[in-house]
């Protein structure tokens, strides 16, 4: 990616460590942390189960807070973010594609999509979700449930949802973990398309089959970066 250096910089961490506490016992987690991802990247984060890859993912996607270091996201300190803040600049900013997909049972697929708009402004939201839900081949499950859907279905409209605020990221915790091989290719597929449209995709896996859809991979262990590409 030759020209990569010239994009605006989405994540910026630096220096970040991360610490749990059970009764007497003090972890740490993740030990120094440095990222930078620019704009229109795929980097996919790969590392063992215990490696502190979604200690990483809650962080970078300002779902839990950090100890020590820097975080910027396209370009703003969040540790200076108070949680009421911080709420409204996740949903403005990122948007998050689970393992277990997340999505409300009692609600229909356009709903789901649609809930990320509550808290962010979207103009014509509703249509948006509408385009967003033909775009991706669920047109016809509009107002389903999403026990009525497949697997391949729900991630489907988990990333619709992802999309509906337009975010700078998309961070996604092992979209793939409970699909079977195939449709876990077609979804690959689509954030590769993602991707090549344009948006800036961060992947967290345990699997190694994953790497091939990245720009670039980096690798953590007990709670370091033992491998990464730079530019």
């Amino acid at each position: 990616m030759p020209n990569i250096l010239k994009n605006k910089k989405v994540i910026q961490a630096k220096n970040i460590h991360k610490y749990y506490s059970i009764g007497d016992s003090r972890f740490h987690v993740l030990k120094g942390i440095d990222i930078t991802v620019y704009e229109k990247e795929f980097v996919v984060i790969m590392g063992e189960s215990g490696s502190g890859k979604s200690t990483l993912m809650h962080i970078l996607g300002l779902l839990d807070r950090f100890d020590r270091g820097r975080l910027l996201i396209n370009g703003v300190d969040v540790k200076k973010l108070k949680d009421r803040h911080l709420s409204r600049f996740r949903g403005a900013h990122i948007g998050f594609v689970f393992q277990n997909f997340n999505l409300l049972a009692k609600y229909s697929v356009l709903d789901n999509v649609l809930l990320p708009t509550e808290y962010v402004h979207v103009s014509n939201a509703r249509q948006k979700a509408i385009n967003l839900l033909k775009r991706l081949g669920l047109n016809h499950r509009i107002n389903y449930k999403p026990n009525k859907l497949s697997g391949g279905q729900r991630q489907r409209v988990a990333i619709a949802r992802a999309l509906i605020t337009d975010p700078a990221l998309i961070l996604a915790d092992e979209p793939t973990g409970n699909l079977d091989s195939q449709t876990g290719h077609a979804i690959m597929e689509l954030f590769k398309e993602l991707s090549d449209n344009g948006k800036t995709i961060v992947l967290i896996t345990h699997n190694p089959k994953m790497r091939k859809w990245g720009n670039r991979t980096i690798y953590l262990k007990d709670g370091k970066i033992v491998d990464k590409l730079d530019y």
